[in-house]
């Protein structure tokens, strides 16, 4: 037997990113690090809408490696948070920077939804939350995650707007 990355407990089995646990670890770490060399990061939640009676086996899967090509960067990481919700996290990167990240996600999944969409009769609506921060002292990484959080949840009431991205001051 062929050990496999893929299956190993730092991996989601159904989609193959990282799982909950191994993303707050690298994160929590890498807040320190920006702490230390005065670097922004950012926190992004991506709630994919897939609606329960679509059936197809492997459409997560397919579409969080649609979303991975947009992350062009090794270290910016994707993780599964639960059944409906992402965390992306970026980097020693800045508020432009994250706004090409965010173009290139929203590309990506409208590219997926031209793709699969039209062999299987779907398309995938999102909401796409981004806090980016200088992580210090007084910044707490609770409050980004709080943030992000909060900013997800009033995405989902407003039907007119698919992303957002704040500054945590």
């Amino acid at each position: 037997m062929i050990y496999s990355f893929r299956n190993s407990g730092f991996r989601d089995p159904e989609t193959g990113v990282y799982n909950q646990t191994y993303f707050m670890e690298v994160f929590n770490r890498e807040w320190h690090r920006h702490i230390r060399e005065h670097q922004s990061l950012a926190l992004l939640y991506l709630c994919p809408h897939i609606h329960e009676t679509v059936k197809q086996p492997h459409l997560l899967e397919f579409f969080t490696k649609q979303v991975q090509e947009a992350l062009l960067r090794a270290t910016d990481m994707i993780a599964r948070l639960d059944h409906n919700h992402f965390a992306l996290g970026l980097f020693n990167i800045d508020e432009e920077g994250a706004e090409v990240v965010l173009k290139r996600i929203e590309q990506q999944i409208s590219d997926f939804n031209q793709n699969f969409g039209k062999n299987h009769k779907l398309t995938i609506d999102y909401k796409l939350a981004a806090c980016i921060c200088l992580p210090t002292q007084e910044n707490k990484i609770e409050s980004l995650f709080s943030n992000v959080s909060q900013l997800s949840q009033d995405l989902e009431k407003n039907h007119d707007q698919s992303q957002a991205l704040i500054r945590l001051q």
